[in-house]
């Protein structure tokens, strides 16, 4: 009998490397869920899968599901450093050039559960191109291992450090200075469903995409929507 597995998942180029996944793993039997609506726990319990993966949800996991079956959560930090929320804005912001996806089984405390295993991934970029980058080595790499090898996931070590989900307003470009900044700020929030790095002005709002960074400045593409006052 094949073994049973969900894949929950959100945004375009999650769900493109999801269909073709599933498309090369014929000796498994696996359920895309990329709908809010169709995660329910009357439809789980009727696949009753070995895991439950999420390469990228936006959504709480029920308590009632991750107690009874093996929920595997993918986080894009080297965990315990970057719990939380808005993780590639948060590194971005800090400075870091590379980081790590940890996939973790879903627990009570947020992105707290032990870890399955770690793999490295670069920072650099635009937002997009990173998260399908981490989707290739989820979808690649660590969710094979995981079907494979059936880890044992081992507790968190080192120094827990927070990450604070951010907010639309925080796009705003208003005094950030220098060009690495100004070019980190609009890459890192480059992609579909994203709030876009912004300006405005007395009756314009200025968004910004595209960027790359130059000697004599940041190039970017702009979109001018006006605004009612």
């Amino acid at each position: 009998m094949k073994e049973k597995y969900i894949i929950a998942v959100v945004r375009p180029w999650n769900i493109t490397m999801a269909k073709v996944f599933i498309s090369k793993h014929f000796d498994e039997d696996i359920t895309l869920i990329t709908d809010k609506k169709e995660f329910t726990r009357k439809k789980i319990d009727k696949i009753a899968p070995k895991y439950i993966f999420f390469p990228h949800w936006s959504w709480m996991i029920p308590a009632e599901i991750y107690e009874k079956y093996e929920c595997v959560v993918f986080h894009m930090t080297d965990l315990p450093f970057g719990r939380g929320g808005s993780p590639l804005q948060n590194l971005i912001v800090r400075g870091l050039k590379k980081t790590k996806i940890a996939a973790i089984k879903a627990s009570d405390g947020v992105d707290s559960g032990p870890v399955y295993m770690k793999k490295p991934l670069s920072l650099d970029g635009s937002a997009e191109e990173i998260y399908k980058r981490c989707a290739k080595v989820i979808f690649e790499t660590m969710i094979p291992g995981m079907i494979r090898q059936k880890p044992k996931p081992m507790p968190q070590k080192g120094k827990s450090v927070k990450f604070k989900r951010r907010t639309p307003f925080e796009s705003n470009m208003e005094g950030i200075t220098g060009k690495k900044n100004i070019y980190d700020h609009i890459r890192m929030l480059d992609a579909e469903g994203y709030p876009r790095a912004y300006v405005d002005t007395a009756d314009m709002k200025i968004e910004f995409t595209e960027a790359s960074l130059e000697k004599d400045g940041v190039y970017a593409k702009a979109k001018i929507t006006k605004v009612k006052k």
